[in-house]
């Protein structure tokens, strides 16, 4: 698992459509998702710690973003 798309493919297994509206807020839903399967037990340890990665860095990623964004006015 790689990539953020990857992480959304191994929620809607499980019929978990996450759309907040926020890519940022997208990412923590999905976290949050993730650990609710890893906590019943229906996503491998591998699986778990290999999404929970992605989503790490995809989170960084955003936040990092928006603050240059701020830093620039927007522009």
């Amino acid at each position: 698992m790689t990539t953020l798309y990857d992480v959304q493919q191994l929620l809607k297994k499980f019929g978990i459509y996450v759309y907040v509206g926020k890519r940022l807020w997208d990412i923590e839903v999905m976290a949050l998702e993730l650990d609710h399967l890893h906590d019943a037990h229906v996503v491998s340890d591998r699986e778990f710690t290999s999404a929970k990665l992605v989503l790490t860095r995809e989170h960084r990623i955003e936040e990092k973003n928006l603050k240059s964004k701020n830093e620039t006015g927007g522009l």
